[in-house]
């Protein structure tokens, strides 16, 4: 018999999820535990495991459908069942299959299609259009968009991400190996790039590689586009309304001297990758610093329940992590009983399994206080939004060397180049008063650069 598979509940509190993409299509062989298809819930989005192995025989639940939990959203034929798939389902009448949900059109304003590029003669017609869905399936939009840039087939990269997706690790290192350069674009970012002239029919392509075939479509929208939002996209507009209309925001911001923490980076982060196997970030410098202070300045880890302080017991920091798609807050648990080690290991856990969708719900509820990290963009500093229900949340600015005045022990100044940061903390006055809340980023000010712990 087929197994069914099934809208997993992703965590008590969910009830539905909206499948968002179908990593196989009908006939794919699949392996169990190979991810099978991507789905979105009020809590994470996640890339849902082939539950056994066989050929993906039919798709019940279409992309863009939104179906409660336990719901049979397909199936897949066992070894020795997959043969009589096709039959089967050539067999079915039309009346049983169930109408597709019409997605939102997205109107194009009209452009000239480049001419196809010709097929090997042993080559069937339908394989082209098969490279492309497996190419789809195997890699996301930020992976297919260099690859246009820079005129490269993803057939030709080897990926090593789970289920051997092509990660931008893998095509970074492609391109770099390959010598490619990227197709030039306007300075407009709305303006799409042309096609790579290793797409155009006119062009012969290398000996030593396959023709490359034009995409049908391009991820990104035209000027003029009217496109759905995403179920991230919703539920991010959404928050971020009701935190505006429940917390009285205030912004404080101070300006850090962050060279000792530089130096300190710069002579450990070698043998720290060596001995631990993780990167040394900057992040857990400032995860500690915060953790420190919560501890002396309590009313800040803490949040409101109707009329009542809840005075947490826990330092749950909130991480956020940016994605392709949105903007996730990945929370590391009881960050007050870890040490540096454990800070580091825990942010590159969090942050790696945010990127692969591989987060459950439970690692993005509990949070009691948060830091955002804007600064890794280049931004001098952010005004950032209180992730609700905490009543306060750090933003971390870009790290840039400034003259400074430099006073010693005597009293004498001096102007020298230092490395600064500009931290601002976002606070809900309706429970921290201003006072408390400058005396919170003075302690986390004093935390940094004062530096005196080992970084292991």
């Amino acid at each position: 018999m087929p197994t069914d598979i099934i809208m997993p509940q992703m965590g008590e509190s969910i009830v539905e999820g909206t499948i968002t993409k179908w990593l196989k299509k009908p006939g794919d062989k699949v392996q169990r535990d190979e991810p099978l298809f991507e789905i979105s819930t009020d809590k994470v989005d996640a890339e849902i495991p082939a539950p056994a192995s066989g050929v993906l025989q039919e798709i019940k639940v279409t992309e863009g459908t939104t179906v409660g939990v336990n719901t049979i959203v397909g199936t897949i034929a066992v070894d020795g069942e997959a043969a009589a798939t096709p039959a089967k389902a050539s067999s079915s009448k039309p009346s049983d299959a169930k109408p597709e949900e019409k997605k939102p059109e997205v109107k194009r304003p009209e452009e000239k299609k480049a001419a196809p590029a010709p097929a090997p003669a042993a080559t069937s017609a339908s394989t082209p259009h098969k490279d492309e869905e497996e190419e789809e399936a195997r890699s996301s939009p930020l992976v297919r968009k260099i690859a246009r840039e820079h005129g490269v087939s993803l057939s030709q990269v080897s990926g090593t991400g789970l289920g051997g997706r092509i990660t931008k690790q893998d095509i970074t290192q492609f391109i770099e190996s390959q010598g490619s350069q990227p197709t030039p674009v306007a300075t407009d970012a709305f303006v799409r790039p042309s096609p790579p002239a290793t797409m155009s029919a006119t062009t012969p392509a290398p000996a030593s590689q396959a023709p490359a075939t034009p995409r049908p479509s391009a991820p990104a929208p035209y000027p003029g586009d009217l496109v759905p939002m995403s179920n991230m996209r919703k539920l991010i507009a959404k928050h971020m309304i009701e935190s505006r209309r429940t917390s009285a925001h205030v912004h404080c911001m101070y300006e850090v001297d962050f060279t000792r923490i530089v130096n300190l980076r710069n002579k450990h982060k070698v043998g720290f990758e060596q001995r631990h196997g993780a990167r040394l970030t900057f992040m857990p410098f400032f995860v500690r610093a915060a953790v420190i202070a919560l501890q002396q300045w309590p009313i800040i880890n803490a949040s409101i329940e109707g009329e009542n302080i809840r005075y947490h017991r826990q330092i749950n920091m909130g991480i956020a992590v940016a994605l392709d798609w949105g903007l996730i807050v990945p929370v590391l648990k009881n960050a007050g009983d870890l040490n540096f080690l454990g800070l580091q290991r825990g942010i590159s856990d969090l942050g790696e399994r945010a990127r692969t969708k591989k987060l459950k719900p439970e690692d993005v509820e509990g949070s009691t206080f948060t830091i955002t990290n804007p600064g890794q963009f280049g931004a001098v500093f952010g005004l950032p939004i209180i992730n609700q229900p905490n009543s306060a949340i750090m933003g971390v600015g870009g790290i840039t060397k400034q003259p400074m005045v430099i006073t010693d022990k005597d009293g004498n100044d001096s102007i020298a180049i230092r490395s600064v940061v500009h931290l601002t903390l976002g606070y809900d006055h309706r429970l921290i008063d201003g006072a408390v809340a400058d005396q919170f980023m003075a302690q986390v000010k004093k935390n940094l650069e004062t530096w005196s712990e080992e970084v292991g």
